[in-house]
C-alpha cells in the first residue's frame, strides 16, 4: 500500500504510542522521507558530495519503512527503518541496482555491544546469529576482544544491507546512517566499525566499497535536517 503520510510509517512499529513521537528517530526519520521526490536533499548531496561514480546519478525505486530481514537465531527480524531499492549509473551506460538499509538515530546508540549481548550466558540462537554477522562480513580475523567492542545494530544492520542486495540481485549494497542528531552521537562507534574494513568513517560521505558476498558493500554517513526533530 502507498504511505499517505508519516503516520502510516508509525503504525509500522511495535509501539506506536511510545516510539512515534516527536524528536525520536521513527518519527524524525518518516517525516524528513514522505513526500520527498526521490532523496532527501541531504542524502541527496551526500551522494554528490562522495565523488563515486555510482552514486553520482541515484533514483529511488522503492522505499519501505520498517522493513524486516530474517536472521539466522533467534526470533526477530532486523528491522530496518528504511528499506530503499535504488538504482545507479556507472560508466554512462550501465544500470546497477542498489539496496540501501537506511538506519536513523536521533539521540540513540547503536544496541549493546556484542559483548554486552552475550552477556554471561547467552543463547544458542544469539550466539548462532552472531557467529553468523560476524561471518557474513569476513570479521572471523578479529579477536573476541576487537569483537565484544562492536555495537550489535551496526553489525545486522550492514547484514541486512547485503542480504537485502542478494534477494533483489543487487551488485551493489549500503547502509546508510541517517543522523538528526546536534552532537553526532554515534559516529565513534561507526568509524570504529568502519576502520575494520580498512575505510576512514566520514561525515556525509560514502565510503567503500568492500567486496563481500559477490557484493560491494558501501557505508555512509548523512547528517539530517534538525527541521523534522519538531514535526
Amino acid at each position: 500500500m502507498p504511505s499517505k503520510g508519516p503516520e502510516n510509517w508509525g503504525e509500522l512499529l511495535v509501539n506506536k504510542i511510545e516510539q512515534f513521537k516527536s524528536g525520536h528517530s521513527a518519527r524524525t526519520l518518516a517525516c524528513c522521507w514522505e513526500n520527498q521526490q526521490g532523496f532527501p536533499s541531504e542524502v541527496k548531496s551526500t551522494f554528490l558530495d562522495s565523488n563515486i561514480e555510482l552514486f553520482k546519478n541515484v533514483e529511488l525505486l522503492l522505499g519501505l519503512p520498517e522493513y524486516k530481514v530474517s536472521l539466522p537465531g533467534g526470533s526477530r527480524a532486523s528491522q530496518n527503518d528504511i528499506f530503499v531499492l535504488a538504482k545507479g549509473l556507472l560508466h554512462e551506460k550501465s544500470e546497477q541496482l542498489i539496496a540501501i538499509a537506511v538506519e536513523g538515530k536521533v539521540n540513540e546508540d547503536f544496541g549493546r555491544t556484542i559483548g554486552k549481548r552475550l552477556g554471561l550466558a547467552p543463547s544458542s540462537g544469539l550466539r548462532k546469529r552472531v557467529q553468523f554477522l560476524i561471518e557474513t562480513l569476513g570479521l572471523e580475523r578479529l579477536s573476541d576482544a576487537d569483537i565484544s567492542g562492536l555495537r550489535y545494530q551496526l553489525l545486522h544492520r550492514s547484514v541486512s544491507a547485503i542480504l537485502l542486495a542478494q534477494k533483489f540481485t543487487a551488485p551493489n549494497a549500503l547502509m546508510l546512517i541517517h543522523s538528526f542528531s546536534e552532537s553526532d552521537k554515534g559516529f565513534v562507534d561507526y568509524e570504529k566499525f568502519s576502520f575494520l574494513f580498512g575505510l576512514n568513517a566520514v561525515k556525509n560521505q560514502i565510503i567503500g566499497p568492500i567486496h563481500l558476498n559477490d557484493i560491494d558493500l558501501y557505508f555512509g554517513w548523512v547528517q539530517g535536517d534538525q527541521k523534522f526533530l519538531s514535526y
